[in-house]
């Protein structure tokens, strides 16, 4: 089921911007003119402003920097060239092999939960296993664009219902910092301020950090009338994309972590199938 969905910069030199870039990974210039195969004197009169870059030396500095496709269009505008890489709708018949793609993954992991969000975590896509784990959601919620982080952890969206909250919580905050650092993104620095203000529902155990029973992974305990459902969760992203919406989408696949939790997930899938007209 496909719903729809910038780091926003005042104009800068190309210069500052990459020297932002280049202090947001933590290399020094010397590291960054290594790697670039460039001098370190180049780079520092790039920076600076004293030398401008030709389109492949800033492509070949914005790989080594990973600076995402959305931001390399504005580095390459930032220096006087075209934006290299388009952003077209999901619906674009440009990407209807990747939406093939998406919509085979999230069928195909049926009966149990998978969704699609776009880079500031809003749900683009979900297969049918999801809504029974929405029932009882308050609309204001799930209303597009519908914040998977932000359901996931208010008081009134799923936070009561995860057993694990604080320690769920902590997992993804920590990704959410990995990713701001990453991107420099202001719309997911927002929500991580937002989401750490948020308060934990009272009674709320709060967070040991060592796993249960000697795990490798932080599960998901989803709390339900039939009982707990423990969940393991994987990201997907794609693996080349030359297209900034495709960069920027991940597919977050939900597992059972136990039997108990495989069959409760087959039998409401069942359910939720049953109802669904003909």
């Amino acid at each position: 089921m496909l719903l729809t969905s910038p780091t926003s910069h005042a104009a800068q030199p190309v210069g500052a911007l990459l020297r932002q870039w280049r202090q947001r990974r933590r290399m020094s210039q010397l590291d960054l003119a290594t790697e670039a195969e460039i001098s370190t004197r180049h780079l520092s009169c790039v920076e600076t402003g004293r030398a401008e870059p030709s389109r492949a030396m800033l492509l070949r500095l914005a790989d080594q920097l990973e600076v995402p496709l959305r931001e390399r269009n504005v580095l390459l505008t930032a220096a006087g060239f075209a934006p290299l890489y388009r952003e077209r709708p999901l619906a674009d018949p440009a990407l209807a092999g990747a939406r093939q793609a998406l919509d085979l993954v999230l069928r195909g992991h049926e009966p149990y939960p998978a969704l699609l969000v776009d880079r500031h975590w809003n749900l683009v896509a979900h297969n049918r296993a999801v809504p029974p784990l929405l029932a009882g959601i308050e609309p204001e919620f799930l209303a597009h664009p519908c914040n998977v982080l932000r359901l996931s952890l208010h008081p009134r969206g799923f936070g009561p219902r995860i057993g694990n909250l604080a320690q769920w919580r902590s997992h993804l905050l920590l990704r959410l910092r990995q990713q701001v650092t990453a991107s420099g993104d202001a719309t997911l620095q927002a929500l991580l301020e937002e989401l750490q203000a948020m308060p934990l529902p009272p009674g709320t155990p709060p967070d040991e950090h060592p796993l249960p029973d000697g795990g490798v992974i932080v599960p998901l305990q989803y709390v339900t009338p039939a009982g707990t459902l423990n969940l393991i969760s994987t990201t997907t992203v794609f693996g080349t994309p030359v297209d900034i919406t495709l960069s920027e989408l991940a597919l977050e696949t939900f597992f059972p972590a136990d039997e108990a939790t495989a069959a409760a997930l087959r039998q409401s899938f069942d359910a939720a199938l049953a109802q669904l007209p003909v």
